[in-house]
């Protein structure tokens, strides 16, 4: 008599997270770049006394209307976190599965730090605002943070050049390598030229839109 053979029935708990479920949340890290920078943009086109070219996004925490901006990073955090546990979920078992994720994370932290340690005004914002010789407690802190997520998400895109790869997508994976070097080069920049510094900070957040989307589109199978 021919007899057949069942998997046990623990093996289910191991099985990968539907895939419905992960692109669901992944999709939190494609829409909070581009929502953050339109929310950004049409700040500062509004507000009085910003300037693009003198003034960096963040300063619009300041003033009377800064609590818009604030808002603007808790949701931009809470999505990117959203984000990279769905990109975990993604990439189980594959290269670059569990610290592509932490780091976005920790990019993703970064914005509340923002968000509870505004930048310090200057440079002509909130409108007459001298410009600042010394740097508070507070500025330190949304630089330091600022700086320390951006770096994890030049990390991060290095890590996911991995499974990008691994998925035969050679062409996202050397720009997924590239992307860096621009977005800290307009860091560097940024001492000459504050437009420098927010179109490197803008290509990081839109970058990882679209990592996030490509790496969602088609999730490997552990």
């Amino acid at each position: 008599m021919p007899h057949t053979l069942t998997a046990p029935r623990d093996t289910v708990s191991h099985a990968p997270a539907p895939r419905p479920a992960a692109r669901w949340t992944a999709s939190g890290g494609v829409v909070a770049g581009p929502l953050f920078l339109a929310a950004g943009l049409a700040q500062g086109m509004v507000r009085d006394g910003f300037d693009f070219t003198r003034n960096a996004i963040s300063q619009l925490a300041l003033g009377d209307s800064g609590w818009i901006q604030t808002a603007n990073f808790l949701l931009a955090g809470a999505l990117l976190l959203a984000g990279a546990t769905g990109m975990r979920w993604v990439l189980r078992g594959m290269p670059g599965g569990t610290w592509g994720p932490v780091l976005v994370g920790v990019f993703a932290l970064s914005f509340w730090t923002a968000a509870v340690f505004p930048a310090d005004a200057g440079a002509g914002f909130p409108a007459g605002s001298p410009e600042a010789t010394v740097m508070s407690v507070h500025g330190a802190v949304h630089m330091a943070g600022g700086l320390a997520g951006y770096l994890a998400l030049c990390a991060a895109f290095v890590v996911l050049a991995r499974p990008l790869a691994a998925r035969g997508l050679r062409g996202w994976a050397v720009a997924t390598r590239l992307v860096p070097v621009a977005v800290l080069a307009g860091f560097m920049a940024s001492a000459v030229s504050v437009l420098a510094f927010t179109a490197g900070a803008g290509l990081g957040l839109l970058w990882l839109t679209a990592v996030t989307a490509r790496l969602a589109a088609a999730p490997g199978t552990p």
